[in-house]
């Protein structure tokens, strides 16, 4: 019997789900992305603080770096390039760590579950010294490989960030669990609203991030107590 397009769709979704799921052993519990540091500093700490942070998160450091680097990909941007940009891009050293750590994990993961050509090109990148292997990328090959159309990519991708992010809030600020979903329904208009950004944004837009994420990111390298790598 013939594959309908329904068919393929579900194909995709049901693959989509995986490559997004919370369980998906790449790292992420390990990683704040920054916010530990405002934890630190006393203006992260209910969950209307978090919101503000994730918000602010989401609209800059998720849009203008990971997500435009996934829709250039999508149009055809060199993979070699890509991965050059995001190294220059991430500036704190435990960003670049973290994105290139779970984009390792990524990449193997992806290579025996959701193997392509490409992603292939991308790993044996990698392996010869020639890119460093990001997350966002390693996403994007795979989900493009699957035949995801864009902008689901998109939603997916930033979705599946902003439930990590708050998976390790909950633990870090305490919150609880019922903050932590009342968060996530707050946080899918916001991850609407990057989706749309980013299909406006030029390539001179990358990497535009409010300096005071990077900087709070790069104080976490030397804060004197840590629950996560980054």
């Amino acid at each position: 019997m013939p594959s309908t397009a329904t068919d393929f769709g579900m194909s995709y979704q049901l693959a989509l789900q995986q490559l997004t799921d919370s369980a998906l052993p790449t790292g992420a519990f390990a990683h704040s992305l920054g916010f530990e540091t405002y934890i630190d500093r006393g203006l992260v700490h209910d969950e209307e603080s978090f919101g503000v942070w994730l918000a602010a998160f989401v609209g800059q450091q998720l849009t203008y770096c990971d997500g435009l680097a996934i829709r250039l990909l999508y149009e055809g941007v060199a993979l070699g390039e890509l991965d050059a940009l995001l190294s220059a891009q991430l500036l704190p050293r435990q960003l670049r760590e973290a994105s290139t750590k779970m984009g390792a994990r990524l990449l193997e993961i992806g290579s025996e579950v959701f193997p392509s050509p490409e992603l292939t090109e991308y790993r044996e990148l990698v392996e010869a010294g020639r890119a460093a292997g990001h997350q966002p990328l390693a996403f994007a090959v795979v989900a493009r490989s699957l035949g995801v159309p864009l902008p689901e990519a998109l939603a997916a991708y930033l979705f599946a960030t902003v439930t990590s992010l708050t998976q390790n809030a909950v633990r870090a600020v305490p919150l609880g669990q019922n903050a932590g979903q009342r968060l996530l329904r707050a946080a899918s208009d916001g991850v609407a609203a990057a989706v749309e950004r980013i299909g406006r944004l030029t390539p001179d837009d990358f990497g535009a991030v409010t300096p005071g994420l990077e900087i709070s990111q790069m104080r976490h390298e030397r804060q004197r107590a840590r629950m996560f790598m980054s």
